[in-house]
C-alpha cells in the first residue's frame, strides 16, 4: 500500500454521498474507519490527531463525514442512514486497502458503529472513544440494548471524568459483551 492521504466520496445510497479522508501509513498493518461525534466533523483537531497517532504506528485510518455533517445542519440524521454511512465507509476502505478492517468512531460516531455491527457489519473489531454509555447525567438511561448482539473483539477508550461514562460504568457492561467474565471474576475472588 502506498503512504499518503487521499480525498474521497463515498456513496451511501443513490441519492447521498459524503466524503472521506483516507490516510494510508507506509506499511499498514491495518485499517480504522473512524467516524465523528455528533457535533464535530472527520476534520476536527480530536479526529486528526488520532489519525496520525495511528499512523505514526502504521495504521491506516478512514474518515468519514455522516450525511447530516455534509450538510452542515446540527441535527443527527436517523440510525438507519448512520448506520448505511458506517456500512458505505467500511465497504470503500474494503476496496481501496488490502488489510484487515476495524470500524469505530467518537461519542455518537462509536455508537453508530457498534449499533452497525449488531446487526451485522463484518469487521475485525470495533474502537470506540468516548462512547455514550448514556446521556449526561442519566446513568440509568443505557444505550446498550444492542451489546447483546456483538460478536466482535470490542476496544472502549475513555476518560475518568467522561460524563458519557466512567471507567466504573464500563467495566460494569463487560459483562454484557462478555457473559464468561462474571463468572471469571466470581472465580477469582
Amino acid at each position: 500500500m502506498a503512504a499518503g492521504s487521499k480525498r474521497l466520496t463515498i456513496d451511501v445510497n443513490e441519492t447521498t454521498q459524503v466524503s472521506g479522508l483516507l490516510e494510508i501509513a507506509k506499511g499498514s498493518k491495518l485499517c480504522l474507519v473512524l467516524a465523528h461525534g455528533a457535533g464535530a466533523g472527520m476534520e476536527h483537531p480530536s479526529m486528526a490527531a488520532i489519525a496520525q497517532d495511528l499512523a505514526a504506528r502504521d495504521i491506516a485510518t478512514l474518515r468519514y463525514q455522516f450525511p447530516y455533517m455534509e450538510r452542515s445542519e446540527k441535527r443527527t440524521d436517523a440510525p438507519p442512514l448512520c448506520h448505511a454511512t458506517v456500512r458505505a465507509a467500511v465497504a470503500e476502505a474494503a476496496r481501496r486497502t488490502d488489510v484487515p478492517l476495524f470500524a469505530g468512531g467518537r461519542s455518537f460516531g462509536g455508537r453508530m458503529c457498534s449499533m452497525a455491527a449488531a446487526e451485522g457489519l463484518k469487521v475485525a473489531a470495533l474502537v470506540l472513544v468516548s462512547y455514550p454509555l448514556h446521556p449526561p447525567g442519566r446513568p440509568e438511561r443505557l444505550r446498550t440494548e444492542h451489546f447483546a448482539a456483538l460478536r466482535l473483539p470490542c476496544l472502549f477508550v475513555s476518560g475518568r471524568r467522561d460524563a458519557f461514562a466512567t471507567p466504573e460504568e464500563l467495566e460494569l457492561i463487560r459483562v454484557v459483551l462478555d457473559p464468561g467474565s462474571l463468572r471469571d471474576r466470581e472465580v477469582k475472588r
